[in-house]
């Protein structure tokens, strides 16, 4: 079994939708309006932006959590957690081996929270 979607809740989806290129640095893959759907495809899985979803938590991968989080905040994106060690990945049970997991938290434009990840060589 694998992952094919995960919604995301947005009130507003052209505020939603640059708030995610943003992040994603991508523009996304389609768009549906109507009846409200904005779609990202990462690496396979398809992120969908719509007005009826829940909120749910997303955990990005990211390859410069501090990068990342300086070039969100400065254009204004509220962090909630700066970056942070979580985990030291000793074998690659749920992450690189020999890694240090970063996590940091921000909240997109809607309001819901974003966690970013960074696997770090320890």
């Amino acid at each position: 079994m694998t992952v094919i979607q995960i919604a995301q809740h947005a009130d507003d989806l052209p505020r939603a939708t640059r708030f995610y290129t943003e992040l994603l640095e991508q523009p996304p893959t389609a768009t549906y309006d109507p009846p409200g759907l904005v779609f990202f495809v990462l690496d396979g899985l398809r992120l969908l932006l719509e007005r009826g979803a829940p909120s749910a938590l997303h955990y990005f991968g990211v390859a410069d959590l501090d990068a990342t989080i300086e070039r969100l905040r400065a254009g204004g994106t509220v962090i909630d957690s700066e970056p942070h060690l979580i985990f030291r990945h000793e074998d690659a049970t749920l992450g690189p081996s020999d890694t240090e997991e970063w996590q940091a938290f921000l909240r997109d434009s809607e309001g819901n929270l974003v966690g970013l990840v960074e696997h770090r060589r320890a």
